[in-house]
């Protein structure tokens, strides 16, 4: 069994900065591409940010040159840095991770969301 923990949401005003964390524990032989996902209200799910176990990156247009994804192999850790947040940015952020298990079958786990609310 694989868990995702997120931590760091809150409430910001526009211009501020954020920075989320998300853990994978659990049962895990090999982590490999973790990013982040958002769902704002009435809104599809949409991505983020995405990070390979190699470390290449990939951007949803809305966010480039303000946010930076990052990850820690050794802690099973990916980071989210938010800078100069917009209200549009306001939304529940999921961690995503697929997860070569133990008995090395792999699968796509999400976490449980944090909520990121940007006042204007």
């Amino acid at each position: 069994q694989v868990q995702l923990v997120e931590s760091g949401g809150g409430l910001v005003q526009a211009g501020g900065s954020l920075r989320l964390s998300c853990a994978a524990r659990g049962n895990i032989y090999r982590v490999n591409a973790m990013g982040w996902y958002r769902q704002a209200p009435g809104k599809q799910r949409e991505l983020v940010a995405t990070s390979t176990s190699g470390g290449a990156t990939n951007y949803a247009d809305s966010v480039k040159g303000r946010f930076t994804i990052s990850r820690d192999n050794a802690k099973n850790t990916v980071y989210l840095q938010m800078n100069s947040l917009k209200p549009e940015d306001t939304a529940l952020y999921y961690c995503n991770a697929v997860i070569t298990s133990a008995w090395y079958t792999s699968t796509d786990y999400w976490g449980q969301g944090t909520q990121v609310t940007v006042s204007s």
